[in-house]
Order: C-alpha cells, then sequence, then structure tokens
C-alpha cells in the first residue's frame, strides 16, 4: 500500500525517492510566491530545494498565494501533504522521484487581508509569480492595459484588491508606509522581458490610485528580468497513479518533468537573494539574448508545432515528433526564419541549442501534450511566433513558415481537425477569434483585424499574402499535404 505523503512519513518515501536532506522546521519564510502551479513546483522550488539541502539559506523558504478557484484547489491538496512535492524527472534513460519541502505555507486564497499582511512582513524579500502569459493584462504589442474592468476595480478601490497586481500594490504602500525595505518583484513567467512587463503592470496599477506611490515604486523596487525552462505537463490521473504504483507514494498532485531544467536571472534584488547561483542559476546584468533564444526557439517551437499536431489527432508531443513532416516542418522554420533573427548568445551555438530542444521535445517519458501547447494561442502568438515574424520582415526576409504557423492556429479554432474529430479549445478570447477563424476560410484576412494579437505584421502585405495563401492551401489540401508543400519550397505563389 502506498505511503501518504507527510512531514511525519518522509522516512518511509527514502525507499523510493530523495526526500530532503534539511529539517523542515527550521526554514523560514522569504518569498511570497503567486501562482503555486506544476511548472513553479519543478523549477523555482526545485532550485530552493537544493540551496536548503546544501545547508544553505533556510531563511528563504516559500509561502504561497493565489486569487484563482485553482490555487483554492492547490492549498487544499497541498495543505493536506504539509506542503510536500514528489517531483518526478524524466530523461530518456531516467526515471527518479524526489520529494521537496521549500514551501512551509500557502495563504487563504482570495484573502486580501492575510496576503497584504504578509506582504508588509519585512521578512519577505522577494514576490515571484508565474501566474502565466495570460495573467498580465499586457496586448500584442507588450503594453498594460490599464482599463482591463479588474485592473481599473483594483484602481478604484486600492484598500480591497482583487488582482495580483493591485495585491502587490498594496503590500508596497504598506511597507512604504512603515518605512519597511520594499520587496523585489520577479516574474518566472514566459514573457519577453517579464521584468519590465511586470513593473509595467505594478507601477501602472498603483498610478490609478496613488501617482505618488507609483513613482516611489518606480525608484524604489527592483524587477529583475528572467529566462526560465523545464518542460512541465499538466498533472493527471495518470501522473497520480505512477507515483503511487512505481514510487510506493501517495500524493495529491505530484509534478512530472524532463530532467534539463535553466534559470537565467538579472542580479538585481531590492532586499537581497538566496544563493542560487551555488545551484545553477546563471546571474547576468542582461538576460535579453538568453531569453530570444528561449521564447523564440523553444516556445516559439512548441507553438509551430502544436497546430499542425492537433489536426492530424496528434495527442503527445513525443509523438508529433516522430512525425516525418512535423519534424522535418520545426527544422525547416528554425533553421531558416527564427533561428538566424536571434541575436548570438553568449558562449552558446544557436544550432547546438536546437539540436538539444528537438532531443528534449522527443522525451517520451515526460508525456507532454499537445493539447497544453496549444491552448490561449491569443497570449502565445505574440509572445512566441509573432516577434520573430516581425523581425523577418523589417530585415526584408520572407515569412512563409511563420505565415503558415499563424493560418494553422487560424485553423486549428474552427475546432475541428482534419478528420473530422472535435478539437477542446482552451481560449480566453475564443468569442470573438472562433467566429473570425470561421470567416477568414472564405475571406482569409478577417481573421488578422486583432491589433491586440498581429499588431504591425498585419499591417504587412507580404505577411497578408502569405497568410492567406497558407489558410486557403490547408483548407484546400489539409495538413499534411500543406506541410509537404512548403518543405519542398512550393507553398509559394
Amino acid at each position: 500500500m502506498a505511503t501518504k505523503l507527510s512531514l511525519a512519513t518522509l522516512s518511509q518515501a527514502t525507499k523510493t525517492a530523495a526526500v530532503p536532506g534539511y529539517d523542515r522546521a527550521s526554514l523560514k519564510a522569504g518569498i511570497l510566491h503567486f501562482g503555486v502551479g506544476n511548472f513553479h513546483r519543478a523549477h523555482q522550488a526545485i532550485y530552493l530545494d537544493d540551496l536548503f539541502n546544501q545547508g544553505q539559506d533556510h531563511d528563504w523558504a516559500i509561502v504561497g498565494a493565489g486569487i484563482l478557484p485553482s490555487d483554492a484547489a492547490m492549498r487544499e491538496k497541498l495543505a493536506s501533504q504539509d506542503f510536500l512535492t514528489t517531483v518526478v524527472e524524466q530523461d530518456n534513460n531516467r526515471t527518479a522521484a524526489r520529494v521537496t519541502a521549500p514551501m512551509i505555507d500557502i495563504l487563504p486564497v482570495g484573502d486580501a487581508g492575510a496576503i497584504i499582511s504578509r506582504l508588509a512582513d519585512p521578512a519577505i524579500r522577494i514576490v515571484s509569480m508565474t501566474i502565466t502569459e495570460a495573467g498580465y493584462f499586457i496586448d500584442g504589442a507588450g503594453k498594460f492595459n490599464d482599463t482591463h474592468p479588474a485592473i481599473a476595480a483594483d484602481g478604484m478601490n486600492p484598500a480591497e484588491p482583487k488582482t495580483v497586481f493591485g495585491l502587490i500594490v498594496a503590500g508596497l504602500k504598506a511597507r512604504k508606509d512603515n518605512g519597511i525595505v520594499p520587496f523585489t518583484v520577479m516574474s518566472c513567467d514566459n514573457i519577453p522581458h517579464n521584468g519590465v512587463v511586470t513593473a509595467s503592470a505594478v507601477v501602472g496599477t498603483a498610478r490609478l490610485s496613488d501617482p505618488a506611490l507609483a513613482d516611489w515604486i518606480k525608484a524604489n523596487v527592483a524587477f529583475p528580468n528572467s529566462m526560465v525552462d523545464r518542460i512541465t505537463p499538466a498533472t493527471s490521473q495518470r501522473e497520480i497513479d505512477i507515483t503511487r504504483t512505481e514510487f510506493d507514494i501517495d500524493d495529491n498532485w505530484p509534478v512530472f518533468c524532463e530532467e534539463f531544467k535553466q534559470w537565467v536571472l538579472e542580479d538585481r534584488f531590492t532586499a537581497g537573494r538566496p544563493a542560487l547561483e551555488k545551484v545553477g542559476v546563471t546571474f547576468v546584468s542582461d538576460v535579453t539574448p538568453y531569453e530570444h533564444m528561449k521564447i523564440r526557439i523553444l516556445n516559439g517551437g512548441h507553438a509551430a508545432i502544436a497546430y499542425p499536431a492537433a489536426l492530424m489527432d496528434i495527442h503527445f508531443v513525443h509523438e508529433a515528433m516522430e512525425n516525418d513532416l512535423i519534424r522535418t516542418f520545426l527544422a525547416k522554420l528554425e533553421n531558416e526564419e527564427i533561428i538566424p533573427i536571434v541575436p548570438a548568445v553568449p558562449n552558446t551555438s544557436l544550432p547546438d541549442y536546437f539540436k538539444l530542444i528537438e532531443r528534449r521535445f522527443r522525451n517520451p517519458k515526460v508525456a507532454d501534450t499537445i493539447p497544453r501547447l496549444a491552448q490561449d494561442g491569443s497570449n502565445r502568438q505574440p509572445k512566441f511566433i509573432l516577434p520573430s515574424t516581425l523581425d523577418n520582415l523589417r530585415q526584408g526576409r520572407d515569412v512563409v513558415g511563420l505565415a503558415l504557423v499563424s493560418a494553422l492556429w487560424c485553423r486549428f479554432l474552427t475546432g475541428k481537425s482534419d478528420s473530422g474529430k472535435d478539437i477542446s479549445l482552451f481560449e480566453t478570447s475564443a468569442d470573438r477569434l472562433v467566429p473570425a477563424a470561421h470567416e477568414a476560410k472564405d475571406h482569409p484576412t478577417a481573421f488578422l483585424v486583432f491589433d491586440d494579437i498581429f499588431g504591425e505584421v498585419a499591417k504587412s502585405e507580404i505577411f497578408r499574402e502569405r497568410f492567406a495563401l497558407a489558410l486557403k492551401t490547408l483548407w484546400s489540401v489539409g495538413t499534411r499535404e500543406t506541410l509537404k508543400l512548403y518543405i519542398d519550397g512550393k507553398l509559394a505563389f
């Protein structure tokens, strides 16, 4: 019978998993983290677990926080097992489990008073977040939307905020009023210049109610940019069952991930930081080159294969990479239209980096899914695909492949695969995008009217022509034949 995970049963878990080499009672909170999802527990929490195992910085433990129903569900699951997590790392030739313990609490979800009180605590010196790309209230041009109803509501009622940024502003105000050094605000989401974006959101939210506070935040709070990387699929009953049967651990919500991980972080902190360089974090003065590399080559690669795979009824990422057409399509796209416009990265070969990405995508043990990669394209396309499209256009380069990626997304949004099977759409802007995708079948450019998504790209006649041809071809001959035409250099006028 599997052992129910808890602090009291850790000694039993040692039979099948690595366990913390530190006493959890020795930890004190130094970080408040919004969005205790799988990626956070497989990434930031792992680095801290490694650091604590070295006997270092035990005053930098994590306290979780959240505002969504999913956050409440996660709190319930983790609280029942003393906030421990089983992380299963999977490579092609290796699978290993470890139990991690750097989180010591999750605050009551939606309790603004409790969250603001903890944010005002001088012991909290970093506020970090993984709230997904959709959580930053930004448009396709990367600008903060301070007219969004949720943000506007926090601006009108700053003492009872409902958004992450409203809560952060309230916490910073309390620290300012009490003469406490402000905490650092650290984004761990896959967004270009995520620190800059976060600063815009926090300062913009503050300015709606207190311009002087906004100016103080801008002058005194650090918002380091970062590049984070680890493929971490969603947890399902499959992962729960494997953890129970193969590792004899009964975990309410284990995390499965690849073995590879990377974190590049600007060394810019307001109130100190843990010594994460001792456990593999790369601290730099400028994250931009690493950020471009990862977001465009890896995240862009994920976006590129997601839609043709979905239209061809492929469920797992490794299965998509086993398909000759999709694998060749990705390689041609990366080598001809993405890698050439990625700026040089210190001590890094971009072609070799792409080879690493291909190997990671082919990992069958991770069991990452196409539906996960395909969700919320209205937030992912402007960050992962369209910047590469725009840079190519500005350099006078063609965009046949990148326009095809956008056309595949449009075709995907009609909700049927090439075989006629229903596609489940997880898209925050479905109410406007789905009708436009259907209209685009006969009038392709009807899908390009959304300035917050396509921006300057949609104004390019070359892109509009390439998009229209790609979409018409997808509808007339299907995904497989369209990919063949692109690979053979025949998807052109």
